[in-house]
């Protein structure tokens, strides 16, 4: 029965749709409370998105389908760019607690993480390649292996570039 799958993935988009919106407002208090800042708040919401652009990427090249494991998917990716934002933060936070200078306390921050957060992208990647070939978990897969690898390398980017926006550099002599 064709209906059948289509009426199945339906309650299951209406069953997220019901808890989207407590879920969300449990990550927005939990990452306030990591950041202690509406700014760093901001920040760590604003790249959520930026896995999206190789998770279309990925659906594109392999053909998968955009259906309710590729949407679950696209939910984890946005937490796993919003993990690593959180990193990078916390490490500019960390330098500029050692008395850094703004703008040498976020280049030292993205050189010190972005070994341990590409690594943990490559192995999250690694991961997810044996369930590309599952014909339900495909999409899920792809989104997961796309939007961690690109997302990722932009997060190592945007971040640093976000946190010199919202905070300003102060300009020192000589510097």
């Amino acid at each position: 029965d064709i209906a059948g799958s289509v009426e199945e993935s339906g309650k299951a988009n209406e069953s997220i749709g019901k808890l989207q919106p407590i879920m969300v407002a449990l990550m927005l208090i939990f990452i306030m409370l990591q950041m202690r800042s509406f700014i760093g708040t901001f920040m760590v919401v604003a790249t959520a998105p930026l896995g999206l652009i190789g998770a279309v990427i990925a659906l594109l090249l392999f053909n998968q389908p955009f259906g309710f494991v590729a949407l679950l998917g696209l939910t984890g990716l946005a937490g796993i760019i919003m993990r690593n934002t959180m990193i990078l933060t916390q490490q500019v936070q960390d330098n500029l607690n050692e008395g850094m200078q703004t703008t040498p306390a976020i280049i030292e921050a993205t050189v010190q993480r972005a070994r341990p957060v590409l690594l943990t992208a490559l192995a999250a990647v690694l991961a997810f390649v044996p369930l590309t070939h599952d014909t339900f978990w495909g999409p899920l897969a792809f989104v997961l292996i796309g939007g961690v690898a690109v997302g990722t390398i932009i997060t190592l980017m945007f971040v640093p570039a976000l946190y010199s926006f919202c905070f300003k550099p102060t300009k020192t002599a000589g510097g």
